[in-house]
């Protein structure tokens, strides 16, 4: 048998609801701003038809509006803060170490990359805020006393997809336009079928689509119910993920349950060593 190498493989994945239960801004954010989820939400659905706006700016712009009206802090220091209050799904704290275990024994070496619509400040303050090689998130620019003053980056469903290419061409910043650049397949450092997406929802479509005709792996992710039964909105998320794969969005769909007993870690357990044997072996999927 030929000798393992160490081989990187970039595991990529979105955040809400798909790490952790529901969106960021719903576990301390709006609960101390005194409102209602869904009061929140449907604000911002206003506010991006009536200015024609991105979801992410509009909602970016009302956090930074409705901290204000209700004299609540809104800087750098707030957000990393409400980050440690994310509900991550069951499993996640232990996860990484676990999986990068796997990984290593069968010579790969694992990275975990953010590609999120969420604040970056808050995926960086969560208790897993650590374990990424890199985080692609929405975010601010903040002036000299950490306010925000602008936005830096506002990432949605399409702009999801040019995070894939520069994780896969090794550029792990948002402002580099050498992404666009032609790199040869063989002098790519992280190569679409040594890729693994996983997340919940529509506003991943077109990131698995992509990942998937490039030869990766996507996964679609439902929650785990909280209490015995899962509620209606619990049901119309697996609802959601399994009607991603029946659509061909998503190749494999999971309940997010990161455990290491579970079907998920299994799954990606299974996809890690077909990638492993194709490197060791030189298959080629694509080809």
């Amino acid at each position: 048998m030929p000798k393992k190498k160490t081989i990187p493989v970039a595991i990529c994945y979105d955040f809400d609801g798909t790490l952790i239960r529901g969106n960021m801004q719903e576990n301390s954010f709006i609960p101390e701003l005194g409102v209602e989820k869904d009061d929140f939400w449907d604000e911002v659905k206003k506010e991006k038809e009536k200015h024609d706006m991105d979801e992410v700016l509009a909602y970016m712009k009302l956090m930074v509006r409705k901290a204000g009206e209700k004299n609540q802090p809104f800087n750098k220091q707030s957000l990393t803060k409400h980050g440690e209050f994310v509900s991550l799904f069951p499993g996640v704290k232990d996860w990484f170490a676990a999986i990068n275990e796997f990984g290593e024994k069968i010579g790969l070496d694992l990275e975990h990359y953010v590609i999120s619509s969420g604040i970056d400040d808050m995926i960086k303050g969560s208790p897993i805020g650590g374990e990424f090689k890199c985080i692609f998130a929405s975010g601010f620019v903040y002036d000299a006393n950490g306010v925000p003053s602008f936005a830096a980056r506002s990432i949605n469903y399409t702009t999801k997809t040019q995070y894939l290419f520069r994780i896969n061409k090794g550029i792990l910043n948002s402002w580099d336009s050498n992404v666009n650049k032609v790199m040869p397949e063989n002098k790519r450092p992280r190569p679409f079928s040594r890729m693994i997406y996983l997340g919940d929802g529509e506003t991943d479509v077109p990131t698995m689509k992509m990942l998937n005709y490039q030869g990766g792996y996507s996964i679609a992710v439902y929650p785990p119910p909280k209490g015995k039964y899962r509620t209606k909105e619990e049901a119309e998320k697996k609802q959601l993920a399994e009607n991603l794969q029946k659509d061909n969005r998503a190749q494999f769909v999971a309940e997010a349950d990161y455990s290491k007993e579970k079907n998920l870690f299994k799954l990606v357990s299974a996809l890690l060593e077909r990638i492993a044997n194709e490197e060791n072996f030189g298959m080629n999927r694509k080809a």
